[in-house]
């Protein structure tokens, strides 16, 4: 026996080794410019704004002008992906980037901060008031206010509402009420938000109320105040009918910066 528990040793060392291995390192964090120079964005909505293609990921350059918070507060030099592992899948490159770079070319210098919020697989009834995902949204943002400008808000959501009929029905109520009430915690009644298009490439079959929530979207951003409408018109998936490609994450980036900026009177 005692050749056996020898032969044994190494491969209990490597298993060792790989079982108490070191997480992956944080990223370094740097310390933001002045509150009224810093604006923050907070990124909320399912897996399609935290982002799913990592094919990408290794080619990214980085600007310091665009940082994101972990959730203890802290800020580093945004580079995706910046939404933390939530689930079993891990995220990729979303929209929130590209947004902040649009962002910078109405005014330079400024620094973008942005606060990720984002959960895939989940419905906007977890992101109405008192349900889970919006009050730790709501914490994020107070947190991250302590060191800038809350700015504004983007959202990107409603795949998974979109192949169940009665919630697809109140989505646009339900939505509507989520932006009252954020505006109203926050203390910001006029707070900008621009709300994201679904994408065209959703399996009719696999969710039959795509269109009713598409329909949802348009009419909050035509109806309710000081919110702006970022279209997915003619953005591709990464080839799973679900999930926008890094390529068309970029896209909608820009596209909902553009909205945005029409709603900050400075910043056309």
């Amino acid at each position: 026996m005692k050749p056996l528990r020898l032969l044994l040793l190494p491969w209990a060392l490597v298993l060792g080794h790989w079982s108490f291995a070191a997480p992956a390192p944080t990223p370094a964090t740097v310390t933001p410019p002045a509150g009224d120079r810093f604006h923050l964005y907070l990124l909320m909505g399912q897996s399609n704004m935290a982002g799913r293609d990592r094919r990408q990921l290794d080619q990214q350059t980085t600007d310091p002008r665009v940082l994101a918070m972990t959730p203890e507060g802290l800020w580093y030099v945004a580079k995706d992906p910046i939404h933390q592992k939530d689930g079993r899948i891990e995220p990729g490159a979303g929209p929130g980037i590209p947004f902040a770079l649009g962002m910078l070319k109405a005014d330079p210098e400024f620094t973008i901060g942005l606060v990720p919020c984002a959960v895939g697989g989940t419905s906007l009834n977890r992101w109405v008031k008192g349900a889970d995902l919006y009050e730790r949204a709501l914490e994020r943002a107070r947190l991250a206010s302590r060191s800038g400008t809350l700015a504004g808000m983007i959202w990107l959501q409603g795949e998974s509402d979109s192949d169940k009929p009665p919630q697809a029905a109140r989505y646009e109520s339900d939505l509507a009420g989520m932006i009252a009430s954020l505006r109203q915690d926050l203390g910001q009644p006029d707070l900008p938000v621009v709300v994201g298009q679904i994408g065209d490439f959703l399996s009719p079959e696999k969710y039959p109320s795509a269109d009713l929530v598409r329909a949802a979207i348009r009419r909050v951003a035509a109806t309710v105040p000081n919110v702006g409408y970022a279209d997915s018109a003619g953005l591709g998936d990464q080839g799973d009918q679900l999930h926008y490609s890094a390529e068309a994450q970029s896209q909608l980036g820009a596209r909902f910066a553009e909205a945005m900026r029409k709603l900050h009177p400075a910043a056309k």
